[in-house]
């Protein structure tokens, strides 16, 4: 029934297989690909013909994660997959960046391809293998695809490049590098890392090209087995070579004195009037009628475009007059924003980013339901690209996958620099807004970022600083372009951005459009980029150096204290009932984990004290020796009950109230009086002891320990003091009960304790009894 074909290898101690002719047999190439347990399914398709009207590759990459790939159901109420998660996103513009440019110049017909993840290990993660098995497909599908390509991801642990590490050593590693390419050399590479060398990245890149050689070998051994023929494109109709050559010398000199013109909008508009020249001049009827429309000359003015541009920078002429290696002019601004908590404008020639920052609690964590299971992001980066920025006026929507890759790839820039979640437990929001456009916006999004939390008080290791840079290749002759505009983007054949600290490279991204660049150029790009870089901070501390001292005032403060886990309970109280009124009551927010740890978070500091207040009085644990401030609520002979922490009281016996005898307690306090006492401790019942003599009662003082008064000797009885075991005659019937010789001696004290009192002073063991009479809420309890 099937005609299957697989091919199997060794990649870093796992087996990596293709197979095809089981599944999707109706597509035009499919592959189910296994590495470890983690099993994809990939499947292209290609339209038969192309649309009319196109003048476009219209290629589309979907990458999608089922949950039960890893035995799990969707949360929420939708039980099905929906809408592609920020990971599908991400991971299908990794399959699309490699693939897209090896087609042959000339297809137009609608192409899509699918890849979907059937099971997931946990351990292996499906994106490399799903650019791997999208390349296989492709590779037997028959569309005019140029490839194979492979892609490998390489790890850095111990001063040791590693292989496609599994999800476990990656913890370990401080970097996460994903390269592809093909044989001749590499095509992407995307990368988080933790602040490395230029030497060890350029390594790093060159290790997984290699690792990924023999995934090339085994795809071309399955195209040779099971392979389609290869479908062929229609030749133009028309001598391309000389039509171009008629249009360069009717609008070629209009052409070149648009790309002298610096200012972006004024260049626009002259390269438009020169576009209006050539349709009226060559959309005729009569070329019509040869099928040269007006997509055609809008392809052909556009590759003159290229060819003059391409020209000047290979003579050392860039479009606005810089040499290779300069960045353009930078404004760097901080604090921008009056009611926010970090802000900032970052202005590098005709490109410009807003960057707001905010500071939020726990609550404000973005809840992630992934396959691998539930998980928080405390981080987030948004970037925003409204048409405005580029002077056109277009349609309004959520982000695409441009605004996605952008803003992740300033996400992992950053990422590496912040401090832990103990260190500073806030979330953090950023969100850029990019107002101006020309050139290289994700890198001032990520200077931008970097600007406004320092402005907002984060805590960063160090400023990060971003740079793009550009390649003009023409056989063997090249230029690396550093901080490259729009155009020279849109008309160049590389974008390779870098972004770091003074200390080294955090982020790395590297997309083309020929076929590949070798390690000489990537070497040069990368001491530009580091050069650049340099430059790039140096401007950016004109504006702000480091995170400023203190939390911007609008940003909330972060408290944290920690309780017996075992309180938890009581702090939430029966359905959130006793969180709820602290919060509402306050006007804070607390997050409680289960260690204990709260998080009490508001930007009145008196209402965030007010809340910890109240929580440390229902779950607080007195401490020894530290001084409290208090409200005496009950007045006895021997003392005054002092409430102190919440609804905790303590004794403040009569002997600890001043610094000398105390004849009655109502002399020197009164009940609601407010006072400082320090915890000496807690008796063999669990009652705690307090002092006010030891505290200085106006300045909060530990004034240190006070000894006890002593008593004053009483006087021996007739006849000296009888030896202890003189007890005299015992009683008629026998020895005394011992329980009722104590109840006897017991009642004899209290009988005479009017004149014990008056003749020595009082201390806590003598009111012992009294004390133990009282109900627990007076007598120190709850």
């Amino acid at each position: 029934m099937f005609n299957i074909h697989k091919q199997e290898l060794d990649v870093a101690g796992k087996t990596l297989s293709f197979e095809t002719g089981k599944m999707a047999r109706q597509a035009d190439g499919a592959v189910f690909a296994r590495y470890g347990d983690t099993t994809v399914l990939a499947a292209a398709v290609g339209a038969k013909k192309a649309k009319e009207g196109i003048d476009f590759f219209p290629l589309t990459v979907h990458y999608q994660e089922k949950y039960f790939a890893t035995g799990r159901i969707p949360g929420g109420f939708q039980k099905r997959e929906g809408r592609p998660s920020e990971k599908d996103t991400l991971v299908s513009r990794l399959i699309d960046r490699p693939i897209r440019p090896l087609f042959t110049e000339g297809f137009y017909n609608e192409t899509q391809v699918i890849v979907t993840v059937l099971s997931h290990d946990r351990s292996n993660d499906p994106d490399i293998l799903a650019i791997n098995a999208a390349s296989a497909a492709l590779a037997i599908s028959g569309l005019p695809f140029n490839g194979p390509v492979a892609a490998s991801r390489v790890g850095y642990i111990n001063g040791e490049y590693v292989l496609n590490p599994t999800a476990q050593e990656m913890t370990e590693s401080k970097l996460d590098l994903v390269v592809a390419g093909t044989r001749e050399g590499v095509l992407m590479v995307e990368s988080m890392a933790q602040e490395l060398s230029e030497d060890i990245m350029l390594k790093a890149v060159m290790f997984g090209w290699q690792g990924f050689q023999p995934v090339i070998a085994a795809i071309e051994a399955l195209a040779k087995q099971v392979g389609k023929e290869t479908r062929t494109i229609a030749p133009l109709g028309f001598d391309k070579k000389a039509l171009k050559k008629e249009m360069e010398a009717f609008i070629g000199a209009d052409l070149v004195a648009a790309f002298a013109e610096k200012d972006k909008q004024t260049r626009y508009n002259l390269i438009t009037e020169a576009n209006d020249k050539v349709k009226t001049k060559f959309a005729t009827e009569e070329n019509a009628a040869k099928g040269l429309d007006t997509i055609t000359f809008g392809k052909l003015f556009k590759e003159l475009e290229g060819d003059i541009v391409r020209k000047n920078i290979l003579e050392g002429k860039r479009i606005d007059g810089r040499n290779t290696t300069t960045v353009r002019p930078i404004l760097a601004e901080a604090g921008i924003l009056p009611t926010t908590h970090g802000s900032s404008l970052f202005t590098r020639g005709e490109t410009q980013a807003l960057t707001v920052a905010t500071l939020g609690t726990g609550q404000d964590e973005q809840l992630i339901d992934a396959i691998e299971g539930e998980y928080r992001e405390s981080f987030m980066l948004h970037y925003n690209f409204p048409p405005y920025s580029v002077g056109e006026a277009g349609r309004m929507a959520g982000p695409g996958r441009r605004e996605i890759g952008h803003g992740k790839l300033a996400w992992r820039s950053i990422k590496p620099l912040l401090p832990t979640k103990e260190q500073f437990p806030y979330t953090l929001r950023v969100v850029t807004e990019i107002t101006e456009s020309n050139g290289s916006s994700s890198m001032a999004t990520v200077c931008g970022t970097s600007l406004a939390l320092m402005d907002a008080g984060v805590p960063m290791a160090r400023p990060v600083a971003g740079i793009a840079m550009g390649l003009i290749k023409e056989g063997d002759k090249f230029a690396v372009l550093s901080d490259i505009m729009g155009d020279e983007d849109h008309l160049g054949d590389m974008d390779f951005k870098v972004a770091g600290t003074a200390n080294g490279i955090t982020a790395l991204q590297m997309d083309l459009k020929i076929t590949s660049v070798n390690e000489a150029i990537m070497k040069q790009a990368l001491a530009q980029a580091q050069e650049g870089r340099m430059h790039i901070l140096g401007e950016m501390a004109k504006g702000l150096t480091s995170a400023r001292e203190e939390l911007n005032q609008n940003a909330p403060r972060i408290t944290q204290i920690k309780i017996n886990p075992e309180k938890i309970r009581e702090v939430i109280g029966s359905g959130g009932k006793v969180i709820r009124e602290i919060t509402e009551t306050t006007g804070t927010k607390i997050d409680i984990e289960d260690d204990g740890t709260i998080r009490v978070a508001a930007v009145d500091q008196e209402a965030a004290q007010k809340a910890i207040d109240w929580i440390m009085g229902i779950a607080g644990e007195a401490e020894t020796g530290k001084i409290y401030d208090g409200k005496v609520v009950k007045i006895m002979d021997f003392g005054a009950f002092v409430n102190f922490m919440g609804s905790k009281d303590g004794l403040v016996h009569i002997s600890q109230i001043v610094d000398a005898r105390v004849k009655t307690v109502r002399d020197h306090l009164e009940e609601g009086q407010n006072v400082k006492v320090k915890v000496l401790g807690t008796d063999d019942r669990g009652k705690i002891k307090l002092s006010m003599k030891e505290v200085n009662q106006e300045t909060g003082e530990d004034l240190g320990s006070f000894p006890e008064p002593e008593r004053t000797p009483r006087e021996p009885r007739e006849g000296g003091d009888r030896p202890r075991n003189d007890r005299g005659p015992r009683r008629e019937g026998g020895d005394r009960d011992r329980d009722n010789r104590g109840g006897e001696r017991r009642g004899n004290e209290r009988r005479e304790g009017s004149e014990r009192r008056a003749s020595a002073p009082v201390t806590e063991k003598d009111d012992e009894a009294d004390l133990n009479e009282l109900p627990p809420f007076l007598s120190g309890g709850k």
